[in-house]
């Protein structure tokens, strides 16, 4: 009879555990070792791995700290890839669900200084990229579902509402179709910023046929975003010119239904600080474990 009500308790508090099966993102940064176009394949050499650490007080500290392997290999989220990266090319790009593998972003850099890198083109999900687009660009993007056509966590997207700020205020939006591309070259500065969306995926969260509390895949979508510097971008100093970078911590802005922010400083892989679900569960089985224990000596009193 004890052990029956032990093994029950113990069973709703192991359910009572939640579950992420949110796949992990790996942001490297290095060069291009080759491409494969035939194979759909993009390979760094000597990858450093993004990461941020968090101390008792303060902002976090993030750092490009260097893998213990020599290539990372993976498949493009987009063939535009093999029109923009070559060998010895700079890069930063994500993968999903570990190191390498399947790339979910690209995006070519520019600047070699600690804090003094910008994005010049993203292929595949500019969300997943740290580094700030080059110019005083900033980019949204929140992609809308198809509830009729959903598995899971994620849709179909149908459209992606897209927000474009210019040193922190936005200067448009525009929703897309699978395929549209959005331009804007309103600064009279020689600069501009192209994004498509391509195709991707929504979160199924706002979905009414969804359960509550369902837990999954993130979704991923594939942009193309290309960014023209204002003219003379290159003649200027780069250490003047990142004074006026938004920086981590600065107010976001607004449009409509999208918050644009400066990239956010996420670690490669949660921290403990980050995922107080997971205690709170050995909590929670700690105190069935205590409450049989009870039962028992009450029992035998």
């Amino acid at each position: 009879m004890y052990f029956l009500l032990a093994g029950t308790v113990l069973l709703l508090c192991l359910v009572c555990v939640p579950v992420s099966a949110i796949l992990q993102e790996v942001t490297v940064k290095s060069t291009v070792d080759t491409v494969n176009q035939a194979k759909n394949m993009l390979t760094i050499g000597f990858p450093l791995q993004y990461g941020c650490s968090y101390p008792a007080s303060g902002a976090p500290v993030c750092t490009w700290i260097p893998m213990n392997v020599s290539s990372l290999s993976g498949t493009v989220p987009d063939p535009a890839a093999f029109s923009l990266f070559k060998a010895g090319d700079p890069i930063v790009a994500t993968s999903i669900g570990g190191a390498g593998g399947r790339w979910i972003a690209l995006a070519r850099l520019y600047g070699s200084r600690p804090n003094e890198e910008f994005i010049t083109d993203v292929v595949g999900d500019p969300g997943s990229i740290p580094d700030p687009l080059i110019g005083n660009y900033t980019l949204a993007q929140k992609t809308d579902p198809d509830c009729s056509n959903c598995s899971g966590t994620t849709c179909r997207a149908v459209s992606a509402d897209v927000a474009v700020a210019s040193s922190g205020q936005v200067v448009s939006e525009k929703v897309l179709s699978p395929g549209q591309t959005f331009f804007f070259n309103g600064r009279n500065d020689g600069s501009s910023i192209s994004v498509t969306f391509v195709s991707g995926e929504a979160s199924s969260a706002t979905c009414p046929q969804v359960q509550m509390g369902m837990t999954g895949p993130q979704p991923v979508s594939v942009y193309v975003v290309r960014v023209v510097p204002p003219v003379g971008y290159g003649q200027v100093n780069i250490r003047t010119a990142t004074t006026t970078e938004p920086t981590a911590g600065s107010p976001v802005v607004t449009a409509g239904t999208l918050t644009v922010s400066t990239p956010s400083q996420a670690p490669a892989t949660p921290s403990p600080a980050t995922t107080p679900q997971a205690s709170q569960g050995y909590v929670a089985a700690t105190l069935a474990l205590v409450i049989v224990g009870v039962s028992f000596a009450a029992k035998k009193i």
